[in-house]
């Protein structure tokens, strides 16, 4: 909802005709037009959109989408994702805020042997040492140091660290991120403001190594969950959120979950905000705008592509659920 209420709002603010704004795909459950604008609620929650004039078609109406100068129409298309980490900053902020958790760092506190008992050093890590790389890959946030370990599970790792206030590089580490602790600190209003924004350039670059990840063949397709298998995880996080009396992990996942929405829109391909953004970056570098038959092709081409892997995606989700 807040993805669409992005390009309506900009939409609206650059004069442009909405013919709908619609929540869910399918069918119409409620429906009611004010002004020139139907707001619909349909059947199916796997999405929704702003039915613009001019957006898939040619019009002569001065307010179609296509008549609007092209820097407007690169805006519009791109306040959904922009919104949505918007969202995912302020829910991110309120995380850590109501968090009985100290602030985050990437100090390396401690570790915990096979027996459970707390020990200084592991692996070629020390208590101490403060996390700078892994692989090649900066670490922001202490998050960044259990993912990006998570991530080379079984493998081992060059690290670099600061260790007695000098750099160093460790080679092959095998890193036991599920027995390192990391320090906290005392938190204050500066740690937090800080931390959202470590937290959520971590959340960001998560679901981009994910979808490289996914991409590579590192993950398959039955680790891929759609709105079912979405609301399955949520509700669960719920659950131990309400046990444990502390919002601050479903707040968590549900900023990863609208940060996620925001970037997997903005990837190039057709039918969503990043196909359509293509275009008109090529339409920007060119100076006149691609054939709109050819255009509306594509996208209604990649629509219909995205549809059938929502579907079988979705058909996978409901499966596991029944199966488990």
């Amino acid at each position: 909802m807040v993805h669409e209420a992005g390009h309506f709002t900009f939409a609206k603010l650059f004069g442009v005709k909405v013919n709908e704004f619609s929540i869910g795909m399918g069918p119409k459950i409620l429906s009611r037009k004010k002004g020139e604008t139907r707001y619909s609620w349909r059947l199916l929650p796997i999405g929704g959109y702003v039915s613009m004039e001019g957006e898939d078609s040619d019009s002569e109406d001065e307010r179609a989408f296509g008549k609007k100068p092209c820097w407007q129409r690169i805006v519009i298309v791109v306040a959904g994702a922009l919104v949505n980490i918007i969202i995912g900053l302020i829910l991110v902020a309120v995380s850590l805020g109501i968090s009985d958790s100290l602030a985050g760092t990437n100090y390396i506190h401690s570790f915990y042997d096979a027996n459970g008992k707390q020990v200084a050093e592991m692996n070629g890590l020390k208590s101490q040492d403060k996390i700078l790389k892994i692989d090649g890959k900066n670490v922001y946030y202490y998050t960044d140091v259990y993912y990006l370990a998570s991530r080379d599970a079984g493998k081992t790792s060059d690290v670099t660290v600061i260790r007695d206030g000098k750099k160093m590089e460790l080679n092959g580490i095998e890193f036991p991120s599920s027995s390192l602790v990391i320090t906290g600190i005392n938190k204050t209003p500066l740690t937090v403001f800080k931390d959202t924004f470590k937290e959520s350039v971590s959340i960001c670059r998560m679901v981009w190594l994910s979808l490289f990840d996914l991409v590579t063949g590192k993950y398959s397709v039955k680790d891929v969950s759609g709105p079912v298998g979405v609301v399955d995880v949520v509700s669960k996080t719920a659950e131990e959120s309400v046990k444990e009396s502390d919002p601050s992990g479903l707040l968590t996942m549900l900023a990863l979950i609208t940060i996620n929405i925001g970037l997997f829109n903005l990837l190039p391909i057709p039918a969503l905000d990043g196909g359509r953004l293509l275009f008109l970056v090529i339409e920007l570098i060119r100076r006149k705008p691609v054939n709109q038959k050819y255009e509306s092709l594509v996208h209604g081409i990649g629509m219909a592509l995205l549809l059938l892997f929502m579907a079988a995606i979705t058909f996978k989700d409901i499966y596991t659920l029944v199966v488990k």
